[in-house]
């Protein structure tokens, strides 16, 4: 009975099983990965070099592919000079679990290369800041201007056309536009972030109140409420759960913005961690600072998600996840 409740449309399932089905999302990565690395008749396509032999251009601790280092322990065998030496590796781009859990602790600890680097606390409050401004002027236009689009149709006829064609422009494409009037440091990034999520901000709320149930407007009018009361007191509270879930879902792509966001102009935040980390081939730092930007975002996620449900307690939509 349990089991074919799991695969009834929408059906709620128990603390634990939510508890167990969340672990399960992220261990069955962590094993593919973990096999990928530790188990060697996988995936290990190089051959990490122990010993060199009779080889001048190979040295210890280098990585070799599979078939030239059989090559050379062929050629080796054949005129009786000593063989090189080694054991299965994985691509230096591809470092193993424990590895990276290594760099989680040591990117914090481990000053920066160079001496105009950045600690990785530093560059992830740089990247958080840009978000943060991004997003929020993004939301300080886009939720009003949906809301006002869902609700009203002249605004939504003399704005949405717009807003379709604006939204299908790459918001990367405007770099070289906003570095001109906004500088080098982070006022092209933020406005990168904001082109990336308002317009999109706008034709998702304004679709999100068109959901209301249009028997409510009218039992509001039947029962005295007048047209400009409408809005704040029947619309807005109406949809104002189903806008704080789309905002928590839009916060995600201001995320994706922010990489490329963080190119243009002076190189800075989390994008200049990985990049210079990658530059000297520390992957496990790459991998690290990755993992740290998954961890931050879904943190936000869950915390905002735990406050939706202190706020919208009356709100049973979302409450199933």
């Amino acid at each position: 009975m349990r089991r074919a409740k799991l695969f009834m449309i929408r059906a709620p399932l128990a603390p634990s099983s939510r508890t167990f089905f969340a672990i399960l999302s992220f261990a069955l990565p962590l094993a593919v990965w973990c096999a990928v690395s530790y188990v060697p008749w996988i995936w290990h396509p190089m051959v990490l070099i122990s010993n060199p032999g009779s080889v001048s251009y190979l040295q210890p601790g280098m990585r070799l592919d599979y078939q030239i280092f059989a090559s050379e322990v062929k050629t080796a065998g054949e005129t009786g000079a000593a063989p090189p030496e080694g054991r299965p590796a994985n691509p230096v781009y591809l470092p193993a679990p424990h590895q990276v859990l290594t760099a989680l602790y040591t990117s914090f600890t481990t000053p920066p290369e160079t001496r105009d680097g950045k600690w990785l606390h530093e560059s992830l409050w740089q990247s958080i800041q840009v978000i943060f401004w991004g997003f929020m002027i993004s939301s300080l236009i886009g939720v009003p201007l949906g809301l006002l689009c869902g609700a009203y149709s002249g605004i939504s006829r003399s704005t949405e056309p717009f807003t379709e064609f604006f939204r299908y422009l790459p918001a990367p494409a405007f770099g070289a536009l906003a570095v001109a009037i906004l500088g080098i440091y982070d006022g092209p990034k933020i406005a990168i972030i904001v082109i990336g999520t308002l317009f999109q901000q706008i034709l998702i709320i304004a679709n999100t109140t068109r959901t209301l149930d249009y028997p409510l407007v009218e039992a509001a009018m039947t029962l005295g409420t007048k047209r400009i009361q409408m809005l704040p007191r029947i619309v807005i509270p109406a949809v104002l759960p189903a806008i704080y879930r789309d905002q928590r879902i839009l916060l995600g792509w201001a995320w994706t913005y922010l990489i490329v966001a963080e190119l243009i102009g002076t190189s800075s935040g989390i994008t200049w961690f990985i990049t210079q980390q990658a530059r000297y081939q520390h992957f496990a730092n790459v991998y690290a600072a990755i993992i740290i930007i998954g961890i931050l975002g879904l943190s936000t996620d869950l915390t905002l998600a735990y406050l939706g449900r202190r706020f919208f307690a009356w709100d049973r939509t979302g409450q199933t996840r």
